[in-house]
């Protein structure tokens, strides 16, 4: 597969919304378009492997405030805002009926912009949603100050990979998934790399997580659309910090109208990158594309 082909490069757009710039890559295909959202720290291009399994439609794989090549204003990051930007970059570039594909953050991100903006989609695929059981919202953040530890400068992309590449989580991901997160995650800075998300504001997105206005079950209830949550195996413990478990609240597709549940018990919290083939045959068969035979 040539991925130098238009089909396969996929152009970086800017959305100016919220007091922010938000970066969106596009990949040209025909309408109606497939719309990406991506989990805290990652980035549009996490996307690639699954994009590059869709051809002929548009995708859009948004990048949210704070993170790839969006706007880094200083924390505290709302999670509200989050979606806010994704209506704003499906305004700006005419999205409607489109199937949205959000993992982690990214799939409360979706709900929220669904809400804000119905008309962006038909169905929506929620990939381990951060949307926590009604009773966590209020409570005690989650100990996330290891992540402002993370190492932040990089050499090159392939320092990352050869790093990650023996360590978990990154071990169970598809290669080439992550080469996409190492060579599209860091940007340049003098001359090595910092993270495209950098350690501070992850930390302070995990830490505004369980904050009341964070809870988007009133929202939930407003969705007309037929909604898929798709949970990993096993379900995070209540104070375990464990970010390869799933944090989706394991009754949430019964809050939407027309919820259905799935359950990938071979999968950690990171599905999109242990399975991403899995993930382009869900979005095909549920509009009617060709699956293909391997990414």
């Amino acid at each position: 597969m040539d991925t130098a082909q238009p089909e396969f490069t996929p152009q970086l757009t800017m959305t100016h919304a919220n007091g922010v710039n938000v970066a969106a890559w596009v990949w040209p295909g025909v309408d109606p378009p497939l719309l990406f959202a991506h989990a805290t720290g990652f980035h549009g291009r996490a996307w690639d492997a699954i994009c590059r399994g869709l051809p002929g439609r548009r995708r859009i794989a948004v990048e949210i405030r704070g993170h790839g090549r969006s706007s880094k204003p200083a924390p505290p990051y709302r999670w509200r805002d989050f979606g806010r930007d994704i209506a704003a970059v499906a305004e700006a570039l005419g999205v409607h009926d489109a199937l949205g594909v959000g993992h982690s953050m990214g799939g409360h991100s979706t709900v929220c912009a669904a809400a804000l903006r119905p008309e962006t989609y038909s169905a929506l695929l929620l990939i381990d949603p951060t949307i926590m059981s009604r009773d966590l919202y209020g409570t005690a953040p989650p100990n996330a100050s290891y992540i402002k530890k993370r190492r932040n400068v990089w050499k090159s992309a392939g320092e990352m990979i050869e790093r990650f590449q023996n360590r978990l989580p990154f071990s169970r991901w598809h290669p080439q998934v992550l080469r996409d997160y190492c060579e599209f995650g860091i940007l340049p800075r003098g001359g090595d790399f910092a993270l495209a998300c950098p350690p501070d504001i992850e930390a302070s997105i995990y830490h505004e997580s369980r904050v009341p206005e964070s809870g988007i079950y009133p929202e939930i209830g407003r969705i007309q659309q037929p909604v898929t949550v798709i949970r990993a195996g096993k379900t995070r413990e209540a104070g375990v910090f464990d970010l390869s478990t799933s944090p989706t609240a394991p009754d949430l597709a019964a809050h939407f109208r027309r919820g259905r549940d799935m359950v990938f018990e071979d999968c950690t919290h990171y599905i999109p990158m242990e399975a991403p083939e899995r993930v382009v045959e869900l979005v095909a068969r549920a509009h009617g594309l060709r699956v293909p035979e391997t990414l």
